[in-house]
């Protein structure tokens, strides 16, 4: 999933977790996680949505200044279906980074 160059630093710091795309179905998919810059974004939901969907907040909350710019950025190929994808921002190496309360793999023992 790319994103315009003037959304990226509000995506890295948290502000941005969410975006629209017209598409003719999803081309992402829930937990998959695509390059950013160093990091990666992580899908986390993808929900349809009508165009009376779309508001000002969702516009802001996606880092732009109103929803015909919004619009004009997720209209940038084919499609007629509107999504709305939410996601999160892992910073280089958190995604190496084992989750908490998970068991390390077990080191393999040399035979004698």
């Amino acid at each position: 999933m790319l994103f315009a160059k003037h959304l990226r630093e509000g995506i890295r710091r948290g502000r941005i977790r969410c975006t629209v795309r017209v598409w003719l179905s999803p081309r992402v998919k829930v937990g998959g996680r695509y390059r950013m810059d160093d990091g990666h974004v992580v899908v986390d939901s993808i929900t349809p949505i009508d165009i009376e969907d779309v508001t000002y907040d969702l516009a802001r909350s996606s880092g732009f200044e109103s929803v015909d710019d919004m619009m004009r950025i997720a209209r940038h190929g084919r499609g007629e279906n509107l999504y709305l994808i939410r996601f999160h921002y892992l910073a280089p190496g958190a995604w190496d980074t084992p989750a908490p309360g998970r068991a390390k793999a077990a080191v393999p023992r040399r035979r004698r």
